[in-house]
């Protein structure tokens, strides 16, 4: 029998109120309260506090707190990355930046998601579809990926814009929903 924790990693229904995610949220919020503290260290001490708290960092990111997770390990940010100030990732599958990306101000990048049937929710029950953003991608302040979404390499999301589909490589979106323009 599989864990919650495979369940959701995997992108099936799983309860989040099982004891090892609580755990696991928990220690993602302790690691949370130091990231957020951090903004007056070094970049260098920055940078190993975001290797301890997700699954894989690349050279070069800056990811300036406020900076908010569910679990960290299921998030691998590329090389020479940046994300504003307030960015909310929730990883309960795969979050992936590809490198040289920019992120702006109040990001939010959702993969948790929720049943629409009513009876399925009643239950607590949730899932996640993976989130993959590509090089070089520029995605401005406010913007929200909704889960499942994949943005290609070079593409552009304009600022508030609410992505609730894929994005192709090199296009710009705007808008809610986000559209090609």
């Amino acid at each position: 029998m599989r864990t919650e924790k495979e369940k959701m990693i995997a992108g099936e229904l799983y309860h989040a109120g099982d004891a090892e995610l609580v755990a696991d949220v928990a220690r993602a919020a302790a690691w949370m309260d130091r990231y957020n503290a951090s903004i007056a260290m070094a970049a260098d001490a920055r940078a190993a506090l975001l290797r301890e708290g997700l699954a894989c960092v690349g050279t070069g990111v800056t990811i300036r707190p406020p900076f908010h997770i569910d679990y960290g390990y299921n998030i691998t940010v590329g090389e020479d990355v940046f994300l504003n100030y307030g960015c909310v990732i929730l990883d309960v599958c795969a979050v992936t930046i590809g490198d040289k990306t920019q992120i702006g101000p109040g990001v939010q990048i959702l993969a948790a998601d929720h049943p629409r049937d009513p009876a399925v929710r009643a239950q607590m029950l949730e899932f996640g579809r993976p989130v993959t953003i590509g090089r070089n991608v520029w995605i401005g302040g406010g913007a929200i990926l909704l889960p499942g979404v994949t943005v290609g390499d070079d593409a552009l999301i304009g600022a508030g814009s609410v992505v609730t589909r894929d994005v192709p490589a090199g296009a710009t979106v705007v808008g809610n929903p986000a559209r090609v323009r």
